[in-house]
């Protein structure tokens, strides 16, 4: 088996295909209204995700333009092909795709499926499963959470950075703890910064998924 079909057999076994985009569904949302009026940020959960609309801006990137980007500025970062996630929504205007980072991080995007430009671009972060044949201590648990955080935090930042190349590593750094701090056990939080969206679901035990979108901004916003 080679490395792509496996990449593929993992992301099917890991149910991958349905856990990374029903934190994207339920998470990535936000009042149709605050499009034209963004506020600084929100954690009320409308009942559409903006991207899913007709008028959704996307991003000037196709999955390949930006995982070329992110390689070439993180070299240290690695960032596998992202793989087409098949659904049943075939008259959906969105494709899916997600890539491995490694046993609990996942990125995964929402494409345009004309323009085949990104809409929303996400990192999800899986708590992994307790091992029943090896019981683990209270402080290793601690110990390999507080480093699986940290390297969530370290593509939140690479990925806050792409889309925001004024700021410095420091301050992106210090921009996604600020954000993971905010939207701590909320199943929405959201960040509008000019033409960019940042939102927080944090679904505890079943994750955390961290999400970048274009808005539009109003006359009034300009």
């Amino acid at each position: 088996m080679n490395d792509t079909q496996s990449e593929h057999t993992t992301l099917i076994k890991s149910g991958i295909s349905s856990t990374l985009f029903l934190a994207l569904m339920l998470g990535s949302v936000s009042f149709a209204a605050q499009e034209n009026n963004p506020s600084p940020s929100t954690t009320s959960e409308p009942a559409i995700a903006p991207y899913l609309r007709e008028d959704a801006p996307s991003f000037s990137l196709t999955i390949a333009q930006f995982r070329e980007k992110f390689l070439a500025a993180n070299p240290a970062l690695p960032l596998r092909e992202y793989k087409t996630i098949k659904t049943l929504e075939v008259k959906s205007p969105l494709l899916r795709a997600a890539s491995r980072i490694n046993s609990t991080l996942y990125s995964s995007v929402a494409i345009d499926k004309s323009q085949r430009t990104i809409k929303s671009l996400q990192l999800t972060y899986l708590p992994p499963t307790p091992s029943e044949e090896k019981t683990e201590k209270p402080e290793e648990i601690a110990k390999a959470e507080k480093a699986n955080k940290a390297v969530l935090i370290n593509y939140m930042s690479a990925f806050i950075n792409l889309f925001e190349p004024t700021l410095s590593t420091e301050k992106c750094q210090k921009k996604s703890i600020e954000l993971l701090e905010k939207g701590k056990g909320t199943p929405f939080y959201q960040q509008t910064e000019g033409t960019l969206r940042f939102v927080i679901a944090d679904h505890r035990e079943k994750g955390i998924t961290f999400a970048i979108e274009p808005i539009k901004l109003s006359l009034s916003d300009k």
